[in-house]
């Protein structure tokens, strides 16, 4: 082979190399340096000291989309995780929303686990690792791409970019937890801080309902401070859940009956409980649902004035546009509110009293008839039911301004149909049994913990 034609070989191979560097999401190659062996900066050794955690202690990572926020947080020696720092986010790309295919610009949101294979230090993005997407949610659900990164040079096509100085600390403290033994650490991508009035604000965006997946695994770390387990079944995500049956989990299979830490399911119903109810409050308050719309992703205002200096700075000229979306009917709020426990417990008594008094004699009905007269309303069964357009209706999308169906004066007489037309629930519930009472879901023990601190369960916990 001549020298020429080596040397044309050697251009054709490297345009090839730069087409598919181009094509993937955030693919990078470099040369090795000592900036992946550079040590955690003294800075955030002291915060450490403060924080009563050891440098070569385990890793987990917390991410945000709309606030921009990359969160590291360090496991103590009682097995608890706390938050040690948050890096503001140079830029990420895409929607808020999960990551669905190639070249959708997307950023993922869910469950990911790093493992060292997964750290690159011959990055040309100064350093990165690969966050491990897709994973088994990810492919159950049809979605795939290219290799999604968190890495420096604050560019992003999908990734997670943050600043060089940025990546070398995230990079420097990772690499030390796997020194001292960590197999692989979580990293839980939100598409915002899972707040109350965050989930207000998108109570009807499409991706609600994966959103709440997310919500879930969220719970559950910070009641207990400690590391979920993430399994999938049913398409679904499930945490700190393992079959009955010694069996694995099947992603696409129906979820089969699964074993879980009662303490931390009582904790984690309870700050469910709390934050639903906090959603209806700002709901019934006048935040409207929306949907963000972004150019292409953001960044955090930190770097407002550096917008130059990362990729597409012209979609970030422009915040974010609000979409407001519309409220649902009614109807529609009143058949959603079924969901509710505590309407579904006080319906399916209304239910069951309505079913005795058509059974009874004559007389007996009469009775009930002049009882049930001077009964409230089965929208008044309970305080979320109480104002459809307020704590329930307002979760659900209402405006408050929207009025509740009332009844016609030939149904008032009828004893079963008024359950039946304005209760937002099923007439009929088998789940009742009669004469049995609704028993409590949660230990008063545990209504006390979660009371007096959003972190206080046990670290006895399935890992």
């Amino acid at each position: 082979m001549g020298l020429l034609q080596y040397i044309g070989r050697i251009a054709h191979w490297g345009v090839l190399a730069g087409a598919a560097a181009a094509l993937s999401a955030c693919e990078d190659t470099g040369s090795l340096s000592q900036r992946s062996l550079r040590p955690i900066s003294p800075e955030t050794l002291a915060l450490m000291e403060q924080a009563g955690v050891s440098k070569d202690a385990p890793t987990l990572i917390r991410t945000y989309k709309k606030e921009a926020e990359f969160e590291i947080w360090k496991m103590r020696p009682d097995g608890r995780y706390v938050h040690l720092k948050t890096f503001p986010m140079c830029r990420w790309s895409g929607q808020l929303g999960p990551k669905a295919h190639e070249g959708d610009r997307q950023v993922p949101e869910g469950f990911y686990s790093i493992t060292p294979a997964q750290m690159n230090p011959n990055s040309a993005y100064y350093l990165s690792f690969n966050v491990g997407y897709p994973n088994a949610y990810d492919r159950a659900m049809g979605h795939g791409g290219g290799s999604i990164m968190v890495h420096g040079a604050c560019s992003s096509a999908g990734c997670f970019s943050m600043t060089d100085k940025q990546i070398a600390e995230i990079y420097a403290i990772a690499r030390t937890s796997f020194n001292g033994g960590q197999r692989a650490i979580q990293m839980q991508s939100y598409p915002f801080k899972m707040t109350a009035e965050n989930l207000a604000k998108h109570r009807l965006d499409p991706n609600i309902g994966f959103w709440k997946q997310l919500k879930q695994g969220s719970d559950h770390f910070e009641v207990a401070a400690q590391e979920p387990t993430v399994g999938v079944c049913g398409r679904r995500y499930v945490f700190n859940a393992a079959p009955a049956d010694g069996h694995g989990l099947d992603a696409n299979a129906a979820c089969p009956p699964l074993k879980r830490d009662g303490q931390i399911e009582a904790l984690v119903a309870e700050k469910e409980a709390k934050d639903e109810a906090k959603v209806a409050e700002f709901a019934s308050n006048g935040v409207k649902p929306v949907r963000l719309v972004y150019q292409d992703g953001g960044q955090h205002p930190d770097f407002h004035a550096r917008v130059s200096e990362v990729s597409r700075p012209e979609a970030l000229a422009a915040a974010p546009a609000e979409i407001a979306l519309e409220e649902k009917s009614a109807k529609s709020a009143a058949k959603l509110a079924a969901k509710s426990p505590v309407v579904t417990v006080a319906a399916a008594k209304a239910a069951t009293q309505a079913r005795a008094q058509a059974e009874a004699p004559a007389t007996q009905q009469t009775a009930a008839k002049s009882a049930s007269e001077s009964a409230p309303e089965p929208s008044k069964l309970s305080a979320f039911a109480a104002d459809a357009t307020g704590s329930i209706g307002g979760w659900l999308g209402l405006h408050k301004e929207t009025p509740v169906p009332q009844l016609a004066p030939e149904t008032a007489q009828q004893p079963e149909l008024p359950v039946a037309k304005v209760s937002p629930l099923p007439p009929r519930r088998r789940t009742t049994e009669s004469g049995k009472k609704p028993q409590a879901s949660l230990a008063p023990e545990a209504k006390a913990r979660i009371a007096s601190s959003s972190m206080t369960a046990s670290p006895a916990v399935s890992r």
